[in-house]
């Protein structure tokens, strides 16, 4: 029974070690890479015990480590676990109520919304009691079926005996663990891309059915370029150009595009936080910006960055996302529609950046929403559609 307290006295190591300078995955990767010691089962244990401890947040700073590490077992846990059994075998019996009535339970002084503080600061429409007990739920693993794919990869999930679920007419949710990789062409035949990426679409679609059918399309912020392909497969008539301020993002971009079909395509290096005229020497039907941000959004899938988070990064976020649209605007056309995304659930990235670039620009809202993913074990996402007008 000793190796229980091992167990915990390796998380523990690794908590105060660990900076949040890289991904809690890539940090653990390297420490299990050299401490040979750990078996399978050793590793996957410790590592479930470190990301329970983050995803308490800013609730893990006010217990002590292995206080923290053992209460966070417990409000992601929903079945019998071994660990608990034996450190805390009243709890474990407890394991079935909701995150709440455990708190209450274990009696530490704090609600759930400890873990989430900045609840002013919150976009509007966002409960924040549902957000903070989301943090304590690993999220679901989603697939985008590409068009014309939709009984070839259902047909593929099931020979394979990967239980999902069917979300609306594309969309497919797994277990976070799913291995995929092998039994579906990835971004040939479906793309993985969490439930509120997808939704996005919506937004797009009333772009797209308010313009020509062969259009210009400038994805800012490319990155890997997820966004461009749901655009192309909203309407692949596009004429398509993407570009991000990192050589290694326009590479992977490149790699899936080839495996998706995407042939005709632009693709360039900009930094979009400095003016530059020649940007907008180029003009646009539509302008996707899926800016960088706070990640907010995503935070149950990476909680070590909610448990690291200084809200002072909040502005500075904020002032990055109006540098950027202040130059992607000016390529856009008249008549011509500007998207504006985020995965931040702040509000001053948000509604904050939107009111910002419509004073600046001159430019009508058409339609803004919140893609709350925190009731389906999903990202949250920010989506605001703006029109330039003729």
């Amino acid at each position: 029974m000793n190796r229980y307290y091992s167990y915990l006295n390796s998380a523990k190591e690794i908590i105060s070690a660990y900076k949040g300078e890289e991904p809690l995955s890539a940090y653990l990767k390297f420490f299990f890479a050299s401490n040979k010691k750990y078996g399978s089962k050793d590793r996957k244990t410790i590592a479930h015990l470190c990301y329970c401890y983050f995803r308490l947040g800013k609730l893990a700073i006010k217990m002590e480590l292995v206080d923290a590490v053992i209460a966070g077992l417990f409000l992601c846990s929903d079945s019998f676990n071994e660990i608990l059994a034996f450190l805390k075998p009243e709890w474990n019996e407890l394991i079935h109520l909701s995150v709440a009535e455990k708190l209450k339970k274990i009696n530490i002084g704090y609600s759930i919304t400890a873990v989430f503080p900045w609840n002013e600061q919150l976009s509007n429409g966002i409960d924040h009691d549902a957000l903070c007990k989301s943090f304590t739920i690993q999220p679901d693993l989603f697939l985008r079926i590409r068009p014309g794919y939709e009984r070839k990869i259902k047909e593929s999930l099931s020979a394979a005996a990967i239980p999902y679920s069917v979300i609306g007419s594309a969309c497919i949710s797994l277990s976070n663990n799913s291995k995929v990789d092998n039994i579906i062409e990835l971004d040939k035949n479906a793309v993985v891309q969490d439930l509120s990426s997808q939704r996005i679409g919506e937004l797009m679609q009333v772009a797209i059915n308010h313009l020509p059918s062969s259009i210009s399309v400038w994805d800012c912020c490319a990155a890997s370029g997820g966004k461009s392909i749901l655009c192309y497969d909203l309407n692949p008539g596009i004429h398509l150009s993407v570009s991000d301020i990192r050589e290694s993002m326009l590479a992977n971009l490149r790699k899936r595009f080839a495996k998706a079909g995407i042939e005709k395509y632009k693709n360039f290096i900009t930094d979009l936080s400095k003016s530059n005229k020649n940007t907008a020497a180029q003009y646009y039907d539509f302008i996707i910006a899926d800016v960088p941000c706070s990640g907010s959004g995503t935070w149950s899938r990476t909680p070590e960055q909610l448990y690291f988070f200084n809200e002072t990064r909040i502005e500075k976020y904020g002032s990055l996302q109006r540098k950027i649209l202040t130059t992607v605007a000016d390529g856009l056309k008249p008549g011509g529609f500007l998207l504006y995304i985020t995965c931040s659930v702040f509000k001053e990235e948000n509604e904050g950046v939107v009111e910002f670039i419509r004073a600046q620009k001159e430019l009508e809202l058409k339609s803004m929403k919140l893609f709350a993913g925190y009731n389906q074990k999903a990202d949250t996402l920010f989506g605001a559609l703006l029109y330039k007008p003729l």
